[in-house]
């Protein structure tokens, strides 16, 4: 695997494309995994969380996943995302943001997602080096993403 020192600017540069790299693992995400989510963050809307209203009620036919929940999954699934090359030399790597969040598709409770991405932008700053990268997360055999996410990382030496 290459590695590119993270203020190697031309270097980084020549892998933003507009093709996303390949899928990482899967990750099923269980109704329990569902239910900590809401007790957490305090959304225990029924289309979540009511399994028996959910399949007489709801138009996807059981509980979906909530999209922050399957949002936050995004540093799990990075762990396994294959790579062409590792940014080495930095003293910190910043959550700097997003430009672009959305939510495309559900995600069924009890399906697996997966994510790959790929590298959007790279700018030196006077903060740091900014990479933007966009995130795509699916149920695992759906064309159509479930989450479409540009993240933006902030790296410093």
């Amino acid at each position: 695997m290459e590695e590119i020192r993270f203020d190697d600017i031309e270097a980084l540069q020549k892998h933003v494309s507009e093709e996303f790299g390949e899928f990482g693992e899967p990750i099923e995400i269980t109704q329990e995994m569902v239910n900590q989510f809401a007790d957490v963050t305090g959304d225990h809307q029924w289309i979540h969380i009511d399994v028996e209203r959910c399949k007489k009620e709801s138009p996807f036919g059981g509980p979906i996943v909530h999209g922050f929940f399957t949002l936050s999954l995004m540093p799990k699934l990075s762990q396994s995302l294959p790579q062409t090359y590792k940014t080495v030399g930095a003293k910190n790597a910043v959550n700097y943001g997003s430009d672009k969040l959305r939510f495309l598709s559900p995600v069924p409770v009890g399906s697996k997602v997966h994510a790959r991405s790929r590298l959007v932008s790279v700018e030196a700053g006077k903060k740091g080096v900014r990479i933007e990268q966009e995130a795509a997360i699916h149920v695992v055999g759906s064309e159509r993403p479930a989450v479409l996410y540009n993240m933006i990382t902030m790296l410093q030496g």
